[in-house]
């Protein structure tokens, strides 16, 4: 089982800091995943920004199995695909990457080798189900008000199922998330644009450093805050 989240004190708010787990949050839902399937290589259609291709990156090293990334190609890999294959993933530039594209191609590929295709965000009822585990292994009573940023929703409706009576906020970016019944903020920047203000703890620039521009202004002190990696 992987170590519990750790949770710090920081500007007034509780963070879970998910970016000291190699691979974050996504982690926790797709090693235990990829650990009881039947499959040996898993197969995953990221955007280049994605977090979730480090997380099966580093999963599927921990469990002796294979990970296959399929991104747009870029004159510059993003460090998180660079760190992905550091980690033994097989990484599979798409030329005109589109994400529609690049998915097709994934699943093509899947089909032909007899690969799991991951879906997109790690979104399955299975995911939320084991994000809200996770959220109740953290030596904490329920949190009256809870921050994370969505790009599937499935982080923010696994704190949905971990703490009903909490009030919850997502931030979303990119695609038009499912955030279940969390107070939706939208971030103002492009998915692939860095956050305009980060946060005081690390935090992806692309991803969740994109919550502290509304946090600093909206949240109240001792609100928890989500950290899913950096």
């Amino acid at each position: 089982m992987l170590p519990a989240p750790v949770i710090c004190e920081d500007h007034g708010y509780k963070v879970v800091r998910d970016d000291m787990l190699e691979g974050g949050t996504k982690r926790r839902v797709i090693q235990p995943m990829i650990e009881k399937s039947p499959y040996q290589e898993f197969v995953y259609a990221s955007p280049a920004y994605g977090y979730a291709q480090l997380a099966l990156a580093v999963a599927a090293r921990e469990t002796m199995k294979s990970a296959t990334i399929f991104t747009a190609r870029r004159k510059h890999p993003h460090p998180l695909t660079l760190a992905a294959k550091a980690a033994g993933a097989k990484v599979v530039m798409v030329p005109y990457g589109y994400l529609s594209n690049v998915q097709a191609k994934a699943r093509a590929y899947g089909q032909r080798v007899g690969a799991l295709c991951v879906p997109f965000g790690v979104d399955t009822q299975e995911s939320v189900k084991a994000i809200a585990a996770e959220a109740l292994r953290l030596d904490i009573q329920e949190p009256a008000e809870v921050w994370c940023v969505s790009g599937s929703g499935t982080l923010t409706r696994g704190l949905q199922e971990a703490w009903p009576h909490a009030e919850h906020h997502a931030v979303a970016i990119g695609a038009n998330p499912d955030t279940g019944k969390a107070v939706r903020h939208i971030a103002p920047e492009k998915f692939e644009q860095n956050a305009k203000s980060r946060p005081p703890w690390p935090s992806s620039p692309n991803y969740d450093a994109k919550l502290w521009q509304f946090v600093k202004k909206t949240a109240r002190p001792g609100a928890l805050v989500w950290n899913v990696g950096a």
